[in-house]
């Protein structure tokens, strides 16, 4: 049973106040709901890509949903490239190697992404590395408690 003591508190997460962290090829970013605040069911973010930047092919032990905030994205995954508009939202099967890229060489692109686990991984498809989401950030946004 809950006790008030021991229930997670909600949070309001402000990402112009949260630190975003460096994570190489032009991407940075920004954490909002994670074990720091009290999440046992999902983590999520948001990542800015500088203007050309492409990630590498990668894939998730997870549910992943990326939706694409701001800028011209482009998706490929199964030997597809779709192009994503400002609202679009993907959901991506465990184990499915995809990428994003920023096709605008002049403007960013920033996306949210959401991790259906909290032991999210990302494994490089070119190297074989695999790497805790969450060792890519640092694991405490400030929050307001609501």
């Amino acid at each position: 049973m809950d006790t008030p003591t021991s229930r997670a508190q909600p949070a309001i997460l402000r990402p112009r106040e949260i630190p975003s962290h460096d994570r190489g090829g032009g991407a940075s970013t920004t954490p909002l709901v994670t074990r720091s605040i009290g999440a046992t069911g999902f983590i999520n973010g948001i990542t800015e890509f500088a203007a050309g930047a492409v990630i590498p092919f990668h894939s998730h032990n997870c549910e992943e949903s990326v939706m694409l905030l701001a800028g011209e994205a482009v998706l490929d995954i199964d030997g597809q490239t779709y192009a994503l508009r400002p609202f679009d939202t993907t959901w991506i099967p465990p184990n499915v190697t995809h990428r994003f890229r920023n096709v605008s060489n002049v403007s960013p692109m920033k996306i949210l992404w959401i991790y259906a686990s909290m032991n999210a991984t990302r494994t490089v498809a070119e190297t074989g590395e695999t790497r805790p989401i969450t060792a890519e950030h640092q694991e405490s946004p400030p929050a307001l408690k609501a």
